[in-house]
């Protein structure tokens, strides 16, 4: 299963948000290089991100996007579910029409299920789970060992 490239420049956002302090505002255009993603994508996906309830917008000079109490709490299938607009993973038409195996054909409800499944597995799997702040202690120091005197 593959999650389309609109699903996955919302979750790097709000990965990322999801990493900051819980009442910093950061800009779209910083989340953008951020993520290394264009500004209009990002753009588009913060529109959406906010329609869900994931991330809170100030407007103004110093305003900005912060990953809401619900975007901490969603669970990944739960997003990938909103974010998913096809209703069907396999293209039953054709140039000259619909398939011709469509009456008969088991595949779409196969798909669906597997589809069903993928999102399933991601249940369990929490927004401020992903990402961890990063540290600017030395390796050595994080993983609880000494370094040399």
């Amino acid at each position: 299963m593959r999650i389309n490239a609109f699903s996955d420049v919302c979750l790097r956002i709000i990965m990322l948000l999801s990493a900051m302090p819980v009442f910093e505002l950061e800009k779209t255009k910083v989340i953008a290089q951020k993520i290394d993603t264009p500004y209009n994508h990002v753009s588009k996906a913060i529109v959406r991100l906010r329609e869900l309830g994931m991330i809170e917008a100030v407007r103004g000079r110093s305003g900005g996007v912060r990953i809401s109490d619900a975007g901490r709490q969603a669970t990944v299938g739960w997003v990938l579910r909103q974010l998913d607009t096809r209703t069907d993973l396999a293209d039953c038409e054709t140039p000259d029409g619909l398939c011709p195996l469509i009456d008969g054909c088991g595949l779409r409800g196969a798909l669906r299920l597997a589809r069903e499944a993928f999102y399933a597995a991601l249940d369990d799997v929490v927004i401020s789970s992903l990402r961890q702040p990063r540290s600017d202690e030395p390796v050595s120091v994080l993983l609880g060992v000494r370094p040399p005197d």
